[in-house]
């Protein structure tokens, strides 16, 4: 006979508001990973979906979801089976209602028949009774705390919870409505995700809480304290977001309280509604390879606005890239060489740091302030060569152009970066550079190089130690101060008394980039040090989606945490990207980390069973028609699941309201 469960059943984890938590099991430390100073990663228990295992003893699982209708039989079995031959670990599919529930049983069965063990996972949203019935014949289950029993159709505005007792009472009907599931996945032997998502919080966690990283992980710290009162512990967990900063912020906040409450329940990553394209690719990579890099996340999924076998791709190169953190041998080589240093970052409070601009000076000939931008730069490498095209060139800078003269635009670079000057004799690469400089796009150029051949004005890229000899050329208008991340703190403690327009952080690939850039930065907050960074990033020859996890994974989650002002991505000899391309993915980078926004941002939903339109055509054609507005953001959702929430942040939002209608 099943118990019916009460709220004085459940041992509830203390309050964090009231200071309970605190006074029964400590404070909350700056502990959210196992090692700040090299990639371990973190310990877990194992959670088994079928013949899949998740938890740090296992490989990280590979997921995607389906976009068919699941009542679809044939077509949802035949994208799982196209799903698991490209190398997925897991495919979650969309239940609404009894009927795909009943079609769940049929597409396990057509699945074994046909030799496939790929586990399945039911998405669940507002059905408790629905979720018991497949659950029965799915290996996990994943419910959403914002609107699986603690969701009843109420608008934050009409409740109000202002002290603890208020809003602890509301739990009778959670557990009444979420306990015969726990008991189910119990008895099934079945996985559970409990999967906040921060565009679907409940109003009753709005209320308390806020539209907030700490909403999210209270509301799963409410479903988990439910399924640990059951022993019953197969779960994991995800904090999903579209904004990669509020995504990371709510992940780290989750494992630091799991650290302090002594859980060890797995991490499902993901960034929701990341998109389509290489900005898709690049906004998973800042979220996902930010938090594979503190070895958190056991399992991942890239949410593309595409056909989800394209998400195995970019999928399994960031588990490629978080598992090398803690397991190649470069990898761990590069992290010991890193001098050490104390961590000085909050990851409860995000606040960007703010470096100090270029400013103007008495007897300055050209702008100096164009160095840099206060929302985010944009540095571009330029071979001297390039100066001899111009109109292929401005073109390729983002410059609008009058007359043939180039001028800044919104997404123009806004510095070069110069190998070498244009040679004495060579007049047409220096006209060029001229109408460059006189519009405040400077160039940024090694110092024994501008000796050689002087360009009044330019500014000169020096070693510390060149900057502390007084190496700059007397042509140079400005000094940048290159950094390797290898200086010891005596001689980072030099450039409070140098004069200098920022610094290029540009560590050698013997360090780890991640552990010697916050090195600096924290060496910087030690000694009073605003300058503005900028971090240089060398690729290798790969291919545009390569380069943009690669960046994404390396600088993004340090722009997420607020250390950086912008980028420079100077590619290896070999590489072959353009010069606008990689103007056009510094930019994606910049947006994808919330700093500058120079184009149309779109929060896109990847479609599922509940969509009742093609999203992907939808989202074509929107953006073929709004992707000229820079600085506006539109959501293109294909249901109201977590459609109104993730528009919350959006100027204007499309979402499917009834079969065929957006």
């Amino acid at each position: 006979e099943t118990r019916l469960w009460t709220p004085d059943d459940i041992l509830w984890t203390p309050p964090e508001k009231s200071g309970e938590r605190a006074e029964k099991f400590g404070p909350l430390t700056g502990k959210y990973c196992e090692d700040l100073a090299s990639v371990f990663r973190r310990k877990t228990r194992t959670v088994t979906a079928g013949p899949v295992k998740f938890g740090s003893e296992h490989p990280i699982v590979r997921q995607t979801m389906g976009t068919t209708s699941t009542k679809d039989v044939k077509g949802t079995v035949d994208q799982i089976m196209r799903c698991a031959d490209v190398g997925f670990d897991l495919v979650r599919i969309t239940v609404v209602g009894m009927k795909e529930a009943n079609a769940c049983h049929e597409i396990r069965d057509s699945l074994n028949r046909k030799g496939y063990d790929i586990p399945l996972c039911a998405d669940m949203h507002f059905q408790p009774k629905v979720a018991i019935k497949t659950a029965e014949a799915v290996e996990k289950i994943r419910i959403n705390p914002g609107n699986f029993a603690d969701g009843r159709k109420q608008d934050e505005d009409e409740v109000s919870y202002e002290t603890d007792e208020d809003f602890l009472r509301d739990r009778d009907y959670m557990v009444e409505a979420f306990t015969p599931l726990i008991e189910t996945c119990k008895k099934f032997d079945r996985a559970m995700r409990i999967g906040t998502n921060h565009g679907s919080l409940s109003a009753r966690i709005l209320s308390f809480y806020g539209d907030s990283p700490r909403g999210m992980v209270e509301s799963a710290i409410e479903f988990a304290d439910m399924c640990r009162a059951l022993d019953y512990h197969n779960f994991v967990f995800s904090m999903k977001a579209s904004n990669p900063v509020v995504m990371i912020q709510g992940y780290r906040l989750l494992a630091a309280e799991m650290y302090r409450l002594g859980w060890d329940y797995p991490l499902h990553l993901g960034v929701t509604e990341a998109g389509e394209g290489e900005d898709g690719r690049m906004k998973s990579a800042i979220g996902i390879g930010a938090l594979l890099a503190d070895g958190l996340g056991d399992t991942i999924r890239v949410s593309l606005t595409e056909d989800p076998e394209c998400e195995y791709a970019p999928c399994n190169r960031l588990a490629e890239i978080g598992t090398a953190r803690h397991s190649d041998s470069a990898e761990l080589a590069g992290q010991r060489a890193v001098a050490s240093y104390t961590d000085s970052r909050d990851f409860q409070s995000f606040a960007r740091r703010s470096g100090r601009l270029p400013e103007q000076q008495e007897g300055d000939q050209l702008d100096y302030r164009g160095l840099l931008n206060r929302d985010g730069s944009v540095l571009s490498a330029v071979e001297p060569e390039a100066l001899r095209e111009p109109q292929q060139l401005y073109a390729s800078l983002g410059c609008k152009t009058v007359v043939g003269l180039p001028f800044k635009d919104i997404s123009t670079t806004d510095a070069l970066l110069l190998s070498a000057p244009p040679p004495l004799d060579d007049t047409l690469g220096r006209q060029t550079l001229k109408r460059l400089m006189d519009v405040a796009i400077l160039p940024v150029i090694p110092a024994a190089a501008l000796a050689a051949a002087p360009v009044e004005g330019a500014v000169a890229l020096v070693s510390l130690e060149e900057a502390a000899s007084g190496a700059a050329p007397p042509c140079a208008g400005r000094v940048v101060v290159r950094l390797s991340g290898e200086e010891s703190a005596e001689e980072v403690r030099q450039l409070k008394a140098l004069p200098h327009a920022f610094v290029l952080l540009d560590p050698p690939p013997s360090l780890s980039r991640l552990h010697a850039s916050r090195r600096v930065f924290s060496l910087f907050e030690q000694e009073g040090i605003d300058s503005a960074v900028i971090h240089a990033f060398r690729p290798p020859p790969s291919d545009g989606n390569e380069l943009a996890l690669q960046l994404g994974s390396q600088v993004g989650g340090l722009l997420c945490d607020g250390l950086g002002d912008g980028v420079a991505i100077v590619p290896q000899e070999g590489a072959s990207f353009g010069t606008d391309f990689l103007r056009t993915t510094s930019f994606g980078l910049l947006q994808g980390a919330r700093m500058r926004s120079t184009k149309t941002e779109f929060v896109s939903c990847p479609s599922c069973g509940r969509t009742l339109f093609d999203l992907q055509e939808v989202t074509a054609q929107i953006s073929s028609r709004t992707g000229h507005l820079p600085g506006v953001a539109i959501a293109i959702m294909g249901c109201i699941v977590n459609g109104p929430g993730e528009m919350a942040d959006a100027d204007f939002g499309y979402v499917g309201g009834a079969p065929g209608k957006v």
